[in-house]
C-alpha cells in the first residue's frame, strides 16, 4: 500500500508541475524575436496580435491585383496590454514570403487605397485600454506563394526598435 500512496503522491505533484506551465499561455519575444502560427497571441510591449486565419484570392469585394499578384486576406485580433489608449495603425503589420529582399514584403492595401470593406481593419484606429479588436488585413502578394509570415515590430517615440514578431502560416487559395 506504501508503494501506491507514493506513486499517487509523485502523479499528483507532476500534474502540478504541468499544470503551472499552462498558466503563461502565448509566445514572448527571446533574444529580439518572437516567432508563432495560427492562433498564438504574440505579445508585444503595447499589444497582444493574433493571426486567426488567413486565405488568398484573387478577388476581394471588387479589389483586384496587379497582374501577376494576388491577395492574402488574414484576420487578426488585437488586444490593448497597456495602462492608457494605443493608436494603432493596420501599416504597423507586414506580410512577408520568400527571403529578406526588398520585394520580399508588403504592407496592407490601405497604404495606397481606402477600405474595400467594413470588415477590414481601419487605417488608423485607437485601441482603449484592454480593448480588443479584431478584423481583416488584406495584401497584395505574389501569385503562386503559399508561405507567409505576418510581422510588427516595436518602434519607440525615440526611433529605436524593439522586438519583431513573426507569425507564420501556410495558405490555400479561396475560390
Amino acid at each position: 500500500m506504501k508503494m501506491r500512496k507514493k506513486v499517487c503522491i509523485l502523479l499528483g505533484m507532476l500534474m502540478v508541475l504541468c499544470m503551472a506551465g499552462c498558466g503563461r499561455s502565448g509566445v514572448y519575444p527571446k533574444d529580439g524575436f518572437a516567432e508563432g502560427r495560427f492562433g498564438d497571441a504574440m505579445h508585444t510591449i503595447f499589444f497582444d496580435y493574433t493571426v486567426n486565419s488567413a486565405y488568398t484570392c484573387m478577388d476581394y469585394c471588387g479589389y483586384t491585383p496587379e497582374e501577376g499578384n494576388m491577395l492574402l486576406v488574414a484576420d487578426v485580433t488585437v488586444k490593448n496590454t497597456t495602462r492608457s489608449s494605443v493608436t494603432m495603425y493596420d501599416t504597423d503589420f507586414q506580410a512577408q514570403w520568400g527571403g529578406e529582399g526588398d520585394d520580399d514584403f508588403e504592407v496592407p492595401i490601405t497604404w495606397y487605397v481606402d477600405p474595400v470593406s467594413d470588415d477590414q481593419l481601419p487605417g488608423e484606429y485607437d485601441l482603449g485600454v484592454n480593448e480588443t479588436k479584431t478584423g481583416l488585413l488584406v495584401f497584395e502578394v505574389p501569385e503562386g506563394e503559399g508561405d507567409f509570415s505576418i510581422s510588427y515590430m516595436e518602434l519607440f517615440s525615440d526611433g529605436t526598435e524593439g522586438d519583431t514578431f513573426f507569425v507564420y502560416f501556410t495558405v490555400n487559395e479561396q475560390e
